[in-house]
């Protein structure tokens, strides 16, 4: 990648990137909540069935599309993937953090540059015609900043995990280093989440954590919340 590519994608994945994921545990809370993860060995295995399960067989899958498309101009692409990721995310509460999430993202690329193919986007959110969900989005602000779309998938799991470990350690006695640790420990699925991923068309996403789903609606009734999700 060029220097402008690689410092764009060291923006897109910092914790300072203004798009309100650090309000969000995807079910995390819940997770804490009923006592299924109370130390870092519970949330390690927690984060690798999302990675396994979820980011890998959808969001990953949503992102590359998108990202390919938005190489080649592909508007009608890019909403086609967004459709799909909406429709086979299941718990309400995440599609609404990564539709809200999406949108700030969207937002602030629009106000950072001018680009065509992101106000053709913008539209289509706002005419109903796509979502709008974060990893899609993500997926168009590398394709058009010239990051690999392997290194864009990297960057969305990096992400996907920093911000739950920010929520961990809010919810656990989880310190520092061993969010390092776990953040470490996870580099392996990570990858391998990405390459499983490569393989799929945007036919083929099939997120499968059932308990993830049933916690997550649990969620949305619970009483007393930190996260939005």
């Amino acid at each position: 990648m060029s220097d402008d590519a690689t410092l764009e994608a060291f923006r897109l994945a910092d914790s300072f990137l203004p798009v309100g994921t650090y309000s969000v545990s995807y079910g995390l809370e819940q997770f804490v909540a009923d006592d299924r993860v109370t130390d870092a060995t519970d949330l390690e295995a927690l984060l690798e069935t999302y990675l396994r399960r979820q980011v890998g067989p959808a969001e990953l899958v949503a992102l590359r599309r998108a990202h390919a498309a938005a190489r080649e101009g592909d508007i009608d692409a890019i909403c086609a993937a967004d459709r799909r990721l909406a429709a086979v995310t299941l718990a309400a509460e995440f599609r609404e953090s990564a539709q809200q999430s999406g949108d700030r993202l969207l937002s602030l690329q629009r106000d950072l540059r001018e680009d065509d193919l992101l106000e053709r986007y913008a539209d289509a959110v706002a005419a109903g015609d796509a979502s709008g969900n974060y990893a899609v989005v993500l997926g168009v602000a590398a394709g058009l900043a010239g990051i690999g779309a392997r290194r864009a998938c990297l960057l969305c799991c990096h992400g996907f995990v920093t911000g739950l470990l920010g929520a961990a350690q809010r919810l656990l006695s989880l310190g520092h280093t061993d969010a390092q640790r776990i953040l470490d420990d996870l580099r392996s699925v990570m990858a391998a989440a990405v390459d499983d991923s490569a393989g799929r068309s945007i036919e083929d996403m099939t997120p499968f954590a059932p308990l993830v789903d049933v916690l997550a609606a649990d969620h949305e009734r619970a009483e007393r919340r930190l996260f939005a999700s």
